[in-house]
């Protein structure tokens, strides 16, 4: 169940489309919105503020003023309606202000808005995206340019079927029902990795048969390497979004090389969700 949502912003055109995105999942889950900005103030005054000072200086309140400015015109939006949104501040360094205010607000997911098809070191606040992506243990949802209206019907969910990655799966799962998507599972074959289809087959119904999933399909998909597979698949089948684990730089155990998680994002033009393992 998605109760509390954080999303990141820098107040942009992309904080909004993952804003907008969090406003259509809080409203059928009932959720929270945790709407953090990162004040990235000069050391000085990040210094005095951290040492615990009677009160902050000028220029501090100054900033914090201009914060709350930009907040009270978000939260005009009629996107916001009858949703309770939290503004947070966080003078600490992006990634830890985000991985600490997910901790603190026991978030269920972070959503966070991206610049699209300049690539991953153009995410929304650059490339701490990518050390979010790789370091929460909270799901991100990484929403690309321009998606304001969040109606995935069919989700993409790539998977070895180990036991793994089970834990995962059935968050994948989850989410997909708090969507009311239907999840298609599936393994991408590849020369390196290369298994039988009666191999794959039986490895997918070893483990789908112990869960109890619904409304699903098992897939399996040839290509050259896992990453492209994922994308082509999920374009063979016009999914509205994709869904992957990883265990930070490793990725999944039978995805060779580097963070398959942060690649996909990296590449893929639709909404990419990555759990940690």
């Amino acid at each position: 169940m998605i109760k509390n949502i954080l999303v990141p912003t820098d107040f942009s055109r992309q904080a909004e489309s993952a804003l907008k995105v969090a406003a259509q999942i809080a409203k059928r889950n009932d959720s929270k919105i945790f709407l953090l900005h990162i004040l990235e103030l000069p050391i000085h005054l990040t210094d005095l503020m951290s040492s615990g000072a009677p009160a902050p200086a000028p220029e501090a309140i100054f900033f914090m003023k201009q914060a709350h400015k930009k907040f009270e015109e978000v939260l005009k939006q009629d996107y916001l309606q009858d949703i309770e949104v939290i503004e947070t501040v966080s003078f600490e360094d992006v990634m830890h202000g985000i991985i600490n205010s997910s901790t603190k607000n026991n978030i269920d997911i972070i959503i966070m808005g991206s610049h699209g098809s300049t690539g991953f070191e153009e995410l929304f606040i650059g490339s701490n995206a990518e050390k979010i992506v790789r370091t929460s243990k909270k799901p991100v949802l990484v929403i690309k340019e321009d998606c304001d209206i969040f109606e995935i019907n069919d989700f993409v969910y790539a998977t070895n079927f180990d036991d793994e990655d089970k834990s995962c799966l059935l968050a994948a799962h989850e989410f997909s029902k708090s969507i009311n998507a239907k999840l298609h599972l599936v393994w991408i074959n590849t020369a390196n990795g290369f298994k039988t289809t009666h191999e794959t087959e039986e490895k997918m119904n070893k483990m789908t048969s112990s869960l109890s999933l619904q409304n699903h399909t098992l897939n399996i998909y040839n290509d050259i390497t896992v990453e492209k597979g994922i994308l082509n698949f999920a374009n063979s089948i016009n999914a509205g979004m994709i869904g992957i684990s990883t265990h930070g730089r490793k990725g999944i155990s039978h995805f060779i090389n580097g963070s398959l998680g942060e690649d996909v994002v990296n590449h893929a033009k639709r909404p990419v969700l990555t759990f940690k393992i």
